[in-house]
């Protein structure tokens, strides 16, 4: 099934427009919603699932029309907020069946059986006795996940899910993930590079409530082959270096030397190398060419 929106806006009542005539088609697979903070991902993600309504435009998913009949949406829906939260004095097991309750699956055998599919694909079977609220930050993150698989969604939004995960837990979640977007469609909000990269087959870049880009890791990356440039230079150096190149970004050595990664069409002096481009090249090529249509 592929969801389509088509010319969509929304502009809250401080005059902020989070999202500006805004048109995508997303398909089957992990697709990667990739912007800073502030971009109107959230905003985005809110409106697709029927969390608050856009000014103007419209959403499809299949045959249904999301803006008309949000109950059918919701039915083929799994959500994951930014921040979800969890009552304080219940296991994982009680909570779930609380929500398969809340989501029509009344038959206690129906109920007993898929909580355990869910918590053994996310797992957290081993834990489901432990109060959710005792977590770490990664397993309620895949506790999360576990509630939204209840109804075998079809279309599943988890937006920012990785944000403040340690390594380890990251790991566990985005398998998890990868595992249950196979079959579905998955949209997949954040503003950590990595998790694109690994994860989604298809990514857009976001930003002012805008689609700069939408294409593929691969193909974004292969774009920009022969353009993108290497150099060491002093940490004193950096402004100087600003003015003269389209610096992307810089990172430190061990000797506080500075690594930059320059985007040019040529090469821009002769201290430079040619290097690998990497999809931080693309997003922040895309950023800045942003900014400079902003000026």
């Amino acid at each position: 099934m592929k969801l389509v929106i088509e010319n969509l806006t929304k502009t809250y009542k401080n005059g902020v427009k989070a999202i500006d005539n805004l048109s995508i088609e997303i398909g089957t697979g992990m697709f990667g919603l990739l912007g800073p903070n502030g971009a109107g991902k959230s905003s985005l993600m809110r409106t697709i699932a029927t969390l608050q309504s856009p000014d103007s435009g419209s959403i499809t998913f299949g045959d249904i029309n999301v803006l008309d009949d949000n109950m059918s949406l919701r039915k083929v829906l799994g959500y994951l907020p930014q921040s979800f939260g969890v009552y304080p004095k219940m296991s994982a097991q009680e909570l779930l069946e609380y929500f398969a309750t809340l989501k029509g699956i009344s038959k206690k055998s129906d109920q007993q059986k898929l909580i355990k599919e869910v918590l053994e694909i996310t797992n957290l079977y081993e834990v489901r006795h432990k109060y959710v609220a005792g977590y770490s930050g990664g397993m309620k993150q895949r506790f999360g996940i576990a509630q939204l698989l209840l109804n075998n969604p079809k279309l599943i939004i988890v937006d920012e899910p990785t944000a403040g995960l340690d390594p380890a837990e990251r790991h566990r979640f985005l398998n998890v993930l990868r595992e249950v977007g196979t079959n579905c469609t998955v949209i997949f909000s954040t503003h950590i590079v990595e998790d694109v990269k690994e994860l989604c087959n298809e990514m857009a870049i976001l930003n002012g409530g805008e689609i700069l880009k939408n294409t593929t890791p691969q193909e974004a990356t292969k774009e920009i082959e022969g353009k993108i440039w290497k150099k060491i230079i002093n940490r004193d150096d950096l402004e100087e270096n600003e003015k003269m190149f389209n610096i992307l970004s810089s990172n430190y050595n061990q000797d506080n030397s500075l690594n930059i990664r320059v985007y040019s069409e040529t090469k821009p002096s002769d201290d430079f190398v040619l290097v690998q481009p990497q999809l931080d090249d693309v997003y922040f090529i895309a950023l800045k060419q942003d900014e400079h249509a902003l000026v």
